[in-house]
């Protein structure tokens, strides 16, 4: 059995369905983190993990322990949120030392336990103060600490970054994954933004609608998405979309007509027992090359008015939009393209993606009809 398991979980407010028949099996010590739109269900399903919210079915186990009916001070999980949720009248030492002061444990156990956890979050010097006299990220970190000290079985993370400006977020992130690798507890993460998951996690749970879309390694996430929806979320900029039309199922592939407008093209996708109709084809911004003046136009090749350049530095986000309408975001080199201006790109077929209208991935072997 899984070190936390999450079997049939519902959650309805009145008639509306928050959560819906949610199974997650989250091992020990792993860096778990749910992403996905607002609304999706997120922050309620931490929520009930916690046990501050109730479940209206299935069950949540910790170590074999079903925790349904179990208060939240009583599970052994400690909670970051969003806000700091420090006491502005305390010291930090105060602060960090809350929960086993109410526990009441010895003085001299509650300093030594303030001591290293102050150590490992580099609040040695700050434990006088008080919050007023901190920055955001130093505040963050005593929210953290004050879950450290209690040596919970499981870390529960609220989108606690949310309020940091974007440096100090790459600083905390840094810093979150340095703690788990030290502490190597069970932690898990909620957040809307995915470039965050996919540095942090281990296993990151996409999800949208009040049910998981798929779970995994955010690498194995991004290269082999299960839906349509996993596909535009994992990944920065996201994933184009080609509207086309599967025109005929053949021995090596699929083929398929209408791509921007015109274009025919065969995905290797053998075995792939389609009916003809209408799909998407999903393309990384990474896997469209610029093509050069005069360059071969052998294979599928599009082109299209540049729309947009984002100069980045090192390299360039290329908007443009194709002759059906289509918008389409290319990874380049810098100064690849100026605005207002024709290119032509090429699709990187090998590593695109085929979408059924139903939004669910087309694999080769896959007997579903479209």
């Amino acid at each position: 059995m899984a070190f936390l398991e999450i079997s049939s979980l519902s959650k309805f407010f009145g008639n509306l369905c928050i959560l819906d028949d949610i199974d997650l099996s989250i091992e020990r010590g792993e860096f778990v983190v749910f992403v996905g739109p607002s609304g999706c269900g997120k922050s309620t399903l931490l929520r009930i993990i916690s046990g501050l919210e109730e479940i209206t079915s299935g069950t949540i186990t910790i170590e074999g322990e079903v925790m349904n009916d179990i208060e939240p001070a009583k599970r052994g999980t400690a909670m970051v949120f969003q806000s700091y949720a420090l006491y502005p009248h305390m010291t930090i030492f105060q602060n960090v030392s809350f929960g086993l002061r109410m526990a009441r444990k010895p003085r001299d156990f509650i300093a030594e336990r303030v001591r290293q956890v102050s150590s490992i979050l580099q609040l040695d010097k700050l434990l006088d103060r008080r919050p007023a006299q901190l920055s955001g990220g130093q505040k963050q970190r005593v929210a953290i600490g004050r879950a450290i000290v209690r040596e919970p079985r499981v870390f529960l993370f609220d989108e606690p970054l949310s309020n940091l400006d974007a440096e100090l977020r790459v600083q905390m992130r840094a810093e979150l994954m340095e703690l788990h690798r030290r502490l190597g507890t069970t932690m898990i993460y909620v957040t809307h933004d995915q470039v965050e998951a996919m540095t942090l996690a281990d296993k990151m749970v996409v999800m949208n609608g009040g049910r998981i879309q798929q779970a995994g390694a955010p690498l194995a996430l991004y290269d082999d998405p299960d839906n349509r929806f996993v596909a535009g979320f994992v990944g920065s900029p996201r994933m184009n979309f080609l509207p086309a039309r599967l025109a005929a199922a053949e021995s090596q592939g699929v083929r398929l007509e209408g791509i921007g407008g015109f274009g025919t093209a065969t995905l290797p996708l053998p075995g792939l027992a389609a009916a003809p109709g209408p799909v998407e084809i999903g393309v990384r911004p990474e896997h469209l090359h610029l093509l050069s003046d005069g360059a071969d136009e052998e294979g599928l090749v599009l082109e299209g008015e540049v729309t947009l350049v984002e100069e980045l530095g090192a390299e360039s986000f290329v908007h443009m939009d194709l002759a059906d309408g289509t918008h389409v975001t290319v990874r380049a080199g810098r100064g690849a393209a100026r605005p207002a201006g024709r290119i032509r790109v090429r699709p990187d077929l090998s590593r695109a993606l085929l979408f059924g209208s139903d939004g669910q991935r087309l694999r080769a072997g896959d007997g579903r009809k479209v």
